[in-house]
């Protein structure tokens, strides 16, 4: 009687286990799938200048894009009632630091980026993250 008092509660941890692992890490690996399929939506040419639009809200979506280089480029980051540190934004080589507005656009010039040259962009606690590649 013991041994099955043990061998179910050994089986209701594991279930509740799973059940807490798949909300915390399924939905973040759920959003890098999505961020990787809206790659190719998230760059838009308006008048000779390249904007890519990055959303912060629970981390970064897309975490990577592909952009052409030698074309003036800015980085728009989109928030919507974002309160974790995906609103805390650095990108150091923009020398771009700060807290975002919960919801709204920060537009961020990155100048004439050269080929090879990479975009990194991060949460205050580097928690989450982006990339923008140049080609």
């Amino acid at each position: 009687m013991q041994r099955n008092k043990i061998l179910f509660f050994i089986f209701i941890a594991g279930v509740i286990i799973s059940i807490s692992g798949y909300f915390i890490l399924g939905t973040n690996l759920l959003s890098n799938l999505e961020g990787d399929v809206m790659q190719s939506q998230n760059v838009e040419i308006k008048d000779g200048v390249q904007y890519v639009t990055v959303t912060a809200k629970g981390g970064y979506s897309p975490r990577n894009t592909q952009l052409e280089a030698g074309m003036p480029t800015k980085l728009v980051i989109k928030t919507e009632s974002t309160y974790d540190c995906s609103a805390a934004l650095i990108v150091r080589s923009a020398s771009f630091q700060k807290l975002l507005q919960p919801t709204g656009e920060e537009v961020i010039d990155l100048g004439i980026p050269k080929p090879g040259e990479k975009v990194r962009g991060t949460c205050s606690m580097g928690m989450y993250n982006f990339s923008i590649n140049f080609n």
